[in-house]
């Protein structure tokens, strides 16, 4: 079927975390190999560690969550749960934006250019790959529900 040799569709099979975990590492890899050649931005280490910290415990109560009701974690499988209270009322993925604040708290700390494009390439490969896939899952297992939650709290912030 050709909707699953897409290129997004193709990332379903990579767990978030090591997604953000490839990124970082390559990021880094760049950006200590083009040391001097590729300019950088300002750094500002106490933006960075509140941005880092609060992805952090954004990602870890989102978790937390999850092991308190029992559902599945990973995207792919199925979900027993819908979580719609706590961090969950702020935004419909805050793994996800914990993830993510979690790798601009890089970016802001080096003020890399390519820490900062693996940041935004995360947030890409959620927002285009994974959120579609879960949200059509969650319409799927939790008919009128999911819609209703969908309509009140935003995807992001």
């Amino acid at each position: 079927m050709y909707a699953r040799t897409r290129p997004c569709l193709r990332l379903l099979a990579y767990r978030p975390p090591r997604i953000a975990m490839l990124l970082l590492v390559v990021a880094t890899a760049l950006h200590f190999a083009f040391i001097g050649l590729v300019p950088t931005l300002p750094s500002a280490p106490a933006l960075a560690v509140a941005a880092a910290s609060l992805g952090l415990l954004i990602m870890l109560r989102a978790w937390w969550l999850f092991g308190k009701v029992q559902t599945a974690i990973c995207p792919t499988a199925r979900t027993t749960t819908l979580i719609t209270e706590d961090v969950y009322r702020l935004t419909r993925n805050p793994m996800y934006l914990g993830i993510f604040l979690m790798l601009f708290g890089v970016a802001i700390l080096t003020g890399g250019l390519f820490h900062h494009a693996a940041a935004f390439a995360f947030f890409t490969a959620i927002d285009h790959a994974f959120c579609p896939y879960e949200e059509r899952k969650l319409r799927q297992e939790f008919p009128g529900e999911f819609d209703v939650y969908a309509d009140r709290v935003r995807r992001w912030i």
